[in-house]
């Protein structure tokens, strides 16, 4: 699903992990603080009395995050007036919610998919929007963040199946959003078809929108080349083909200068880096069944494996 950036400006803060990445690190986690009522609701799965919590009514155009970790969960563009008593969405940010099965036997509970807090339930079939959905959440269970005090930055990274390099950027803290795509080709709009056929010049790409004051550009350059072979020239293990080179489109001089660096620090440990540095031209969503493939098939990268360089 294509995520435009005027949107994300409204929907991400802080930092935010993808649920598979919960349950790996969830130990490790940097949870904030909760007071004796917050924990009742978020531990140990309370729940408000209606219209009593802080954002029933909330109508600001801003973000809702996790108050446990701060993740995002709800833009305030997908919240509407259900006169049940709780906030109301009609839509979570990607990946941002997990849905279980409730005690009860009968409902279904959401929480946040990154450490698990209680949020609230989800129903289904009411009628109450277009998407015949209700999340039905706690105002305790959230922060509100204001859209003005939101800012993210872009980063674009190539480096072979875009299935792959998308995984290990998902769950870096500090990146809100990714989306899979195309960049760098002939042509307006590519399908997947058309730039596997080689016959476009697109190659497979990852967007990257994060949070400066919570990971770096430089921090995401690591990443990069430690999960995936940057030597191979024209391809990535079996993926042979211009639509899988090594490339970092990037946005800034200094994201550029920031790559050359890196390239130079590994120049001088013995590799030979074959990353392609190019300016970044328009960016082409693929096709949403694309978008987040490993978590979805609860899969790993066959050719993008994390070691440690730096």
């Amino acid at each position: 699903m294509k995520i435009h950036f005027s949107t994300l400006l409204l929907l991400f803060v802080m930092m935010s992990i993808s649920q598979t990445s919960c349950s790996k690190n969830k130990t490790n986690m940097k949870l904030n603080k909760l007071t004796p009522q917050e924990a009742a609701v978020i531990i140990n799965k309370g729940t408000e009395y209606p219209n009593t919590g802080e954002y029933v009514s909330t109508k600001d155009s801003g973000a809702y995050v996790c108050r446990q970790c701060d993740a995002p969960l709800y833009h305030s563009a997908d919240k509407f007036d259900s006169h049940c008593g709780w906030p109301s969405f009609d839509d979570e940010i990607k990946g941002a919610v997990k849905r279980i099965p409730d005690a009860d036997g009968m409902r279904t509970e959401i929480v946040c998919a990154n450490c698990g807090g209680h949020l609230g339930h989800v129903f289904m079939g009411e009628g109450y929007t277009e998407k015949n959905i209700r999340h039905c959440v706690n105002s305790i269970s959230m922060k509100f963040i204001p859209s003005n005090s939101i800012k993210m930055e872009k980063a674009y990274f190539a480096s072979g199946c875009f299935w792959g390099t998308e995984y290990h950027f998902m769950k870096k803290a500090g990146v809100t959003a990714t989306t899979v795509g195309y960049m760098g080709g002939y042509t307006d709009g590519p399908t997947y078809k058309e730039v596997c056929s080689g016959t476009t010049g697109h190659i497979e790409t990852t967007e990257v929108v994060f949070d400066p004051s919570k990971v770096s550009f430089e921090d995401l350059v690591k990443l990069y080349y430690e999960t995936h072979d940057f030597e191979q020239v024209g391809g990535q293990g079996p993926d042979i083909g211009q639509q899988y080179q090594s490339v970092v489109f990037y946005v800034t001089n200094e994201q550029k200068l920031i790559v050359e660096k890196y390239m130079n620090i590994l120049q001088e440990k013995g590799y030979k880096p074959a990353t392609l540095l190019k300016p970044a031209p328009e960016f082409w969503a693929a096709e949403d069944y694309h978008q987040e493939y490993y978590d979805k098939k609860n899969g790993n990268p066959y050719c993008h494996v994390y070691r440690k360089l730096f």
